[in-house]
């Protein structure tokens, strides 16, 4: 029988979250999820940036502003993946590892069975919902064929999701990166070669894209088999644990519907900026390409926050749960806004890797100046709902999260262009619901955290 996980600890990959310090092991443990996030992002970029230097501002449009539509399908069972990391590592922080053995199993027959799902969800229902964003008709060909072959790809990027989401409640993040690496190396040579070689189009950094997370995918998956005790992937003893499940489901369904609701919000909100036509659908877009990298420094901080909560909650350790959201939010606020400065104060130099079209720059350095500088804002909810998921409290921060940014940004939506129509005027919903999400759910954080451990006194061992 191989040696436990808590007996042979691999310190140089694995983040022992219980004890020590916390500002150096957060930021060790979300340095790689960032440059992971970054490398995820990179799959659309380069799909932006290759189509943007061989084909027309309607292929950057087909490709671009996809967004939307792939995390609404997608976000559901992302959320999943977070219950599982939370479940994981509660069950590692009370040192339960047959329960670790059992919630593993399970996690990996859900992402099989629910990247199979959104195959047929993906590939039934991309024009449906194409048309019902106004989508124009000079993109929707294109944007249609390139969401029907992307889809093709989702059993692999469940995959590796849930196989990430395992590594991170044990305190490995470097391998889901360096799994990532050779993903994104993989699709820029075969976006290059499709498009610019083999003229495909949209029809190549799609297939491209699917390619190269069938390669993650299968990283992942030697990483897992290859791991120690107790979260060793045994496709011998896959099956599903009821009672594991359920928890995962708990935590991981209001997770979900929250970034599905948050998805639905941001469709409407892409309806009413295609409105604006294709040159702004394109500026959009590539402005939500940076926006995208830096989102990922926040969602870092939040998966750090779960995993530490996590862990630390299953050992009773109270205060520093209280530590651990303290130092996330402040790592989150401050890394992001200064991404966000440095890209705006750069705006043309980033946006020219994109495109050179002038009217698509224009667009893009409005969004820029309108949502970006302020992005930072986002770390608020965002860190602080993933402390309220950490110590099993998932439905409160989704209804809170779906108030701000679904309800009232569908009503902005309806709203400003009876007040200003414009593209600027428009935007200004994002900081406004992120001022007003933020207040909500830091609030919300402070009751739950005092619910679950009232007044407990810092202890010696804690700190």
């Amino acid at each position: 029988m191989k040696h436990l996980l808590h007996h042979h600890p691999s310190p140089h990959r694995k983040v022992d979250m219980l004890h020590g310090p916390l500002s150096g092991k957060i930021l060790l443990f979300a340095i790689p999820l960032i440059a992971s996030g970054i490398l995820q992002q990179s799959f659309n970029a380069v799909d932006v940036a290759v189509i943007g230097r061989y084909s027309s501002s309607h292929a950057i449009a087909a490709v671009g502003s996809n967004g939307p539509i792939i995390s609404i399908l997608v976000n559901l069972f992302l959320g999943i993946a977070v219950g599982a990391n939370v479940v994981i590592a509660t069950y590692l922080g009370q040192k339960h590892f047959e329960a670790v053995r059992r919630s593993v199993s399970t996690v990996m027959v859900v992402a099989v069975v629910s990247g199979f799902i959104l195959l047929g969800l993906g590939t039934t229902l991309a024009r449906p919902i194409l048309e019902a964003m106004s989508a124009p008709p000079e993109v929707i060909g294109l944007a249609t064929r390139y969401l029907r072959i992307y889809f093709c790809g989702m059993p692999f990027m469940m995959v590796y999701n849930f196989g990430s989401a395992i590594m991170r409640s044990v305190g490995d993040t470097q391998k889901p990166f360096y799994a990532l690496l050779v993903a994104t190396l993989c699709n820029l040579v075969l976006d290059l070669l499709f498009v610019a070689v083999f003229d495909m189009g949209v029809d190549g950094v799609a297939w491209a894209t699917v390619i190269s997370n069938g390669l993650n995918a299968a990283i992942m998956v030697w990483f897992l088999l290859r791991e120690e005790e107790p979260v060793t992937l045994d496709i011998s003893r896959w099956r599903i644990s009821a009672p594991d499940l359920r928890k995962m489901l708990q935590i991981g369904v209001p997770a979900g519907m929250q970034g599905m609701v948050f998805s639905i919000s941001n469709i409407f909100i892409q309806a009413a900026i295609n409105k604006f036509g294709a040159e702004a659908i394109a500026g959009s877009a590539t402005a939500l390409t940076y926006e995208t990298y830096c989102y990922y420094i926040v969602a870092a901080f939040s998966q750090a926050t779960i995993a530490f909560t996590g862990q630390n909650y299953g050992a009773g350790l109270a205060s520093r749960c209280r530590r651990v959201v303290a130092v996330c939010m402040a790592y989150s606020i401050v890394i992001c806004g200064v991404a966000n400065i440095l890209i705006v104060w750069q705006a043309h130099a980033c946006l020219s890797i994109f495109t050179s079209d002038p009217e698509v720059i224009h667009y893009a350095v409005l969004r820029f100046h309108t949502v970006l500088l302020y992005q930072a804002l986002a770390s608020t909810y965002e860190v602080s709902g993933s402390y309220m998921r950490g110590l099993g409290y998932s439905f409160t921060p989704m209804i809170l999260t779906i108030f701000g940014t679904c309800i009232l940004r569908l009503g902005w939506v309806w709203l400003f262009p009876r007040i200003d129509n414009s593209f600027t005027m428009l935007l200004n919903i994002y900081p406004v619901t992120w001022v007003v999400t933020g207040t909500v759910v830091i609030g919300a954080a402070l009751y739950v955290q005092h619910r679950v451990f009232g007044k407990k006194p810092l202890q010696p061992d804690e700190s």
